[in-house]
């Protein structure tokens, strides 16, 4: 990695040191930055499926309950609006987020 890079690179440098170790130090805070947005990216891609995941569920255990219901296309639509406000999603992601945050 870098860090071998830059041990290799300095024995073989005559004079200049400080301005190789600058672009070393460059280099691999590019690479930090890019790390961190992707990082970012798969984050918030992780917090959609297990938002998705947990209104799953939700809906799920709330199928149980009404089998044997004679229900509307309406009823099921509402009740699928419901199930997605109080799958608890918003609490639990909440609290996970900041366990795979880099900060």
């Amino acid at each position: 990695g870098e860090i071998n890079r830059i041990n290799q690179v300095l024995p073989t440098i005559g004079g200049g040191k400080t301005a190789a170790v600058e672009q070393w130090m460059e280099s691999v805070t590019r690479l930090l930055d890019h790390y961190k947005a992707q990082h970012k990216a798969l984050l918030k891609e992780a917090a959609t499926l297990l938002e998705l995941a947990l209104w799953k569920a939700n809906l799920d255990d709330n199928e149980g309950e009404m089998e044997g219901v004679r229900t509307t296309r309406g009823r099921r639509k509402r009740a699928r609006k419901e199930s997605c406000i109080t799958s608890g999603s918003s609490i639990v992601i909440k609290n996970v987020l900041p366990f795979l945050q880099l900060e």
